[in-house]
């Protein structure tokens, strides 16, 4: 991690965004023992929950181990088969089978999955870590902003700054809270144009976020860029000093 461009965002964000959460990121390879393993759950949990203590700046590797959560291990790519009843349990159910009814039918959820791309992490860790915790030694591939709707419309407008392409600088595919923040952007990592990622509209995963919080979350590659535009974009203008006096209020407000 070039430390330098931590420092520089850390200040820019603090200008322009009023001193808001900072991201947090995550870098997948091997584990050096440096960083503290998360305990192996008891029982299920959403590992949403768990990125709590990252956002607190408690820096965590997670493995297959970690998760308990079969949807949190395939898209963080330990498995790459869902379990037998998922097309019933993302549906209507059946005997046995509660729903969740977040598809219509079984079908759907099957063409849903037809041909999914998987993370190669077997054998490998996550390592998390809050953005100012971050070290030369860090290899991050994509920062996970947690944040109120000022906020992130500030970094939906920045990520669409170089593009031409309505569609070009943000997407927001449907899956779980995980793999909004996860997933999807690792995928996007790899790419030449990556895109930034809006997430947590998952209502399974909104029991583990504040109210009012959503994730925006972006690829390295695309994040350095925009770190790159933000002394030349709206963040500079009078229409943007109106909407941080928005992001104080709404600080002050949630504060309480």
């Amino acid at each position: 991690m070039d430390t330098a461009l931590r420092d520089t965002f850390t200040r820019l964000w603090n200008m322009y965004f009023d001193g808001e959460e900072l991201p947090i990121t995550f870098g997948i390879g091997e584990s050096t023992g440096a960083v503290e393993k998360a305990p192996v759950p008891k029982g299920w949990r959403c590992l949403v929950c768990d990125l709590a203590r990252i956002r607190k700046g408690i820096s965590l590797t997670f493995d297959g181990e970690s998760l308990s959560c079969s949807g949190a291990q395939f898209y963080l790519g330990y498995t790459t088969e869902r379990r037998p009843e998922f097309r019933y349990f993302l549906s209507y159910g059946k005997p046995g089978v509660e729903g969740e009814r977040y598809k219509r039918t079984p079908e759907i959820v099957d063409q849903m999955d037809r041909h999914r791309e998987t993370i190669p992490s077997a054998g490998k860790c996550y390592t998390f870590k809050r953005w100012d915790q971050l070290t030369e030694k860090d290899s991050p591939e994509v920062a996970i902003f947690f944040a109120r709707p000022e906020v992130i419309s500030g970094l939906f407008t920045l990520a669409n700054f170089d593009q031409s392409d309505p569609n070009g600088g943000v997407i927001c595919p449907f899956g779980a809270g995980c793999g909004s923040m996860i997933f999807w952007p690792w995928l996007e990592q790899q790419k030449e144009n990556p895109r930034a990622v809006l997430g947590l509209f998952d209502p399974s995963a909104r029991p583990c976020v504040p109210l009012d919080v959503l994730t925006c979350a972006v690829p390295m590659k695309k994040f350095e860029k925009m770190i790159g535009y933000m002394e030349e974009s709206f963040l500079i203008t009078p229409t943007w000093e109106k909407v941080k006096r928005k992001i104080r209020r709404s600080g002050e407000i949630h504060s309480r």
